[in-house]
């Protein structure tokens, strides 16, 4: 006999996984959006206005952030309005990894390239206009930071979330023992790769912006003219490398890789502590702070769905548990 935990609430249930601050940083996303996109503007047609081509090509260069903050902007829209739309299956909480995962292999293509632009100056190098670049490098550097400033201002988290699928939400309390987690595995639970992507894009760009003030300044100075192909290696090496774990985490969440190794012992461990079997198992991640898990369990006693859900229910951010039961014949009697 098998027993599922599949019985729905009066009116059903909902599949909401949303991050706790997803509405307050996709705010913060459009903020940075006007501020990227009036700093652009300016600098357009600033550069038109003074005959300054390096107004001109730092002002495309901000359109490219604008465009990523964009794609962040949309997918926190596009995940608030469907978020109860039953042909998603399991809400659209991870499109924020998806636009995450995007907009990593944008930062690859970025930091290539600066890279190839980099090695190009290596061999045939270009005069440089000090007076110009260095200033507007000081201004994008500006711009960065307080766009740095505006999304982290959205990544604070209360632990405490309202989001739950109430599918057994009254059965298991999934959040109560979330405290005896180490740091480490709530950050990675709640961590919202949305947010996190596009806060490396203008972390990213400040730090090439230091890079080249200070390869500028030191050309100026010296006469070091290698010093701002080397500060955009630099730069582009740092930017590859954020890419590189933002590509690997967004992707694991992708392809439902086991989101937390140590929820998913705690599953395990808190049936076989039972005297009984897991026959099958599986945990991952459902959107920033949710995880969802189905357990399959053998037992030789009668006990049902809910005996083994109220023992799972305090082992992590399980928001959505489907158990099901695999009684012996003895047991069935």
């Amino acid at each position: 006999m098998s027993e599922f935990s599949s019985a729905a609430l009066p009116g059903g249930h909902a599949h909401v996984f949303l991050g706790e601050g997803h509405e307050r940083a996709e705010r913060r996303a459009w903020w940075v959006i006007g501020l990227c996109t009036a700093m652009m503007l300016a600098e357009i047609v600033g550069g038109i206005l003074f005959g300054s081509i390096a107004l001109i090509a730092d002002g495309l260069h901000m359109s490219t952030h604008a465009g990523a903050l964009l794609l962040a902007a949309l997918a926190y829209r596009f995940a608030r309005v469907y978020a109860h739309d039953p042909r998603f299956t399991f809400g659209t909480g991870k499109l924020g990894d998806l636009a995450g995962f995007s907009s990593a292999i944008i930062l690859v293509m970025i930091a290539l390239l600066i890279g190839y632009e980099a090695a190009l100056r290596f061999f045939h190098p270009v005069p440089i206009h000090f007076a110009e670049a260095i200033p507007i490098a000081g201004v994008g550097l500006v711009v960065n930071i307080a766009s740095a400033w505006l999304l982290a201002g959205g990544a604070h988290h209360h632990h405490g979330h309202d989001h739950h699928d109430h599918h057994d939400h009254h059965d298991h309390p999934a959040h109560a023992d979330h405290g005896h987690h180490d740091h480490d595995h709530r950050s990675a639970e709640h961590r919202d790769n949305n947010l996190r992507a596009a806060i490396i894009h203008v972390v990213a760009d400040a730090a090439v912006s230091v890079l080249v003030i200070v390869g500028l300044s030191l050309a100026a100075v010296f006469g070091w003219l290698w010093m701002d192909p080397l500060a955009g290696l630099v730069g582009a090496c740092v930017i590859a490398s954020w890419s590189y774990g933002l590509i690997r985490d967004t992707g694991a969440i992708l392809l439902d890789m086991t989101a937390d190794r140590q929820v998913q012992a705690a599953i395990r461990g808190a049936v076989e502590e039972a005297g009984d079997r897991v026959t099958d198992l599986h945990v991952w991640r459902l959107g920033p702070g949710h995880l969802g898990a189905i357990v399959s369990v053998a037992t030789d006693s009668a006990r049902g769905a809910d005996f083994y859900r109220a023992r799972i229910g305090n082992t992590g951010a399980v928001s959505h548990l489907t158990i099901e039961v695999r009684q012996s014949a003895v047991a069935a009697v």
